[in-house]
């Protein structure tokens, strides 16, 4: 019988300069919480996704139904937990956030 470690997965450098650049325009500009909120809502229509995205989908779902500030919903996608984790593998979230090229 072998035991398999669960290996913590890091982000790649370009995604996670992504991630903070959203994170700032989300705190400089919370009204775009409603990108966000569309693409999800989009994304959850199509028929077929890889099941790991639709789970990131449903937590972004908890996030959105917690109603926390935008300091606290910010902190929750950075959080190194099991939610924060699982939204940041998928970028594609917060697609339209920020308009800058070079960008996804």
């Amino acid at each position: 019988m072998t035991l398999r470690r669960h290996r913590k997965e890091k982000l790649h450098p370009k995604n996670q300069h992504y991630l903070l650049s959203v994170i700032e325009e989300l705190k400089a500009n919370p009204e775009k919480l409603a990108i966000v909120k569309h693409n999800v809502d989009e994304y959850q229509t199509q028929q077929y996704l890889k099941r790991g995205f639709l789970i990131a989908l449903e937590r972004m779902e908890w996030l959105f139904e917690a109603d926390l500030s935008i300091d606290e919903f910010c902190q929750q996608i950075l959080a190194d937990d099991y939610i924060g984790n699982r939204i940041r593998k998928y970028p594609l979230i917060f697609k339209g956030v920020i308009e800058k090229h070079g960008f996804l």
